[in-house]
């Protein structure tokens, strides 16, 4: 077995570790993306939020309902701003963007 080249660090456990080296605009990029995908992931909570107490009283069914409308195509934006988020980094890295696409779901 080879010994681990000395650029790659070590765990305390003998494990190497992975390192991705990512420039600043990509990392400005995903930052970015992130921040609108919790923005949008509040306000579903919001609207889902409302639309609940809001069928509590029978004069605001109707209100509560469009809450519950406006929440859905919110989640409909979340797979949207990943996709947007997927195209953007593909097109600044070509086909090497997938060898260092993170796994974090945002």
């Amino acid at each position: 077995m080879s010994e681990p080249s000395p650029h790659q660090p070590r765990h305390g456990d003998g494990k190497q570790s992975l390192t991705i080296r990512l420039g600043h605009e990509e990392v400005v990029i995903r930052q970015r993306y992130e921040v609108v995908s919790i923005a949008n992931d509040i306000l579903v909570a919001m609207w889902f939020l409302a639309g609940s107490v809001m069928f509590f009283f029978p004069d605001w069914q109707t209100s509560g309902t469009w809450c519950f409308v406006f929440g859905s195509i919110e989640l409909l934006a979340r797979p949207l701003i990943r996709l947007t988020r997927h195209v953007h980094l593909l097109r600044m890295h070509g086909g090497n963007y997938a060898i260092q696409e993170a796994t974090q779901d945002f």
